[in-house]
């Protein structure tokens, strides 16, 4: 697996903890072990750029996924196919602002996003109510599960 993670902001960031939870997401997902990933967390103004460009909509967002190869995921018997999973955007300054809101830390509220993120590039969704519950529940199994095993360790 390559896990890039890149820091643009002045914000603390722990690459290696969302190393550790793609990481976690690959293997929950049986992804092929050379899939490749991109994190990125940047500042507001970067973040709006994108958001315009590529959304078409005003002001920072937390996170976006810009999906690369198309993958999805596979199960133990057939893992899924080596690729490239795409890129996943985060603005550490919105994602801050919302965790507070929800009353949770900022590490977790980019890890949650994060996670959120991989999902959407593997083709997950949440326009309709049962993709909603679909993937709202794997988000929140998988994230569960990681925190859990990091406390653990």
């Amino acid at each position: 697996m390559t896990i890039e993670v890149r820091n643009e902001t002045t914000a603390r960031v722990d690459e290696t903890e969302f190393v550790h939870l793609a990481r976690f997401v690959f293997e929950a997902l049986h992804l092929h072990p050379a899939t490749e990933l991109s994190i990125l967390f940047v500042d507001e103004e970067a973040m709006e750029r994108l958001h315009v460009q590529w959304m078409d909509e005003p002001g920072p967002t937390d996170v976006l996924s810009f999906p690369m190869d198309e993958l999805t995921p596979g199960t133990a018997e057939r893992p899924a196919p080596e690729g490239l999973l795409g890129d996943v955007v985060i603005c550490p300054s919105v994602a801050s602002k919302q965790a507070a809101e929800s009353g949770h830390s900022a590490v977790e509220e980019m890890l949650l996003l994060t996670c959120h993120s991989i999902l959407h590039l593997l083709g997950y969704d949440h326009a309709e109510e049962e993709e909603r519950r679909v993937m709202f529940d794997l988000q929140r199994k998988l994230l569960l599960t990681f925190l859990a095993s990091r406390r653990d360790s």
